[in-house]
């Protein structure tokens, strides 16, 4: 996560929900797969936050899978 205090990591997709809650990031940098929650659902999380809006979840990975691709916008992402 980046945004003015610098940058933060989580180390599972719900930790990831927690911290951009408590710090609103500008921007998160999400995986899809991710223990516990994995990075869709963290991502549909956030951006179904009130207040965090305007957070940006670009989401990275190796996958080469439509359907992840349509899961991970679907839920708010967008894709690198």
């Amino acid at each position: 996560m980046f945004g003015a205090g610098g940058h933060r990591s989580a180390a599972n997709g719900a930790e990831a929900v927690e911290r951009a809650r408590a710090t609103r990031p500008d921007v998160v940098l999400m995986d899809i797969r991710m223990p516990q929650s994995d990075g869709i659902r963290a991502t549909s999380e956030i951006a179904g936050t009130r207040g965090l809006e305007q957070v940006r979840v670009l989401i990275l990975t190796t996958y080469d899978t439509e359907a992840y691709v349509f899961e991970a916008l679907q839920a708010g992402g967008t894709l690198w």
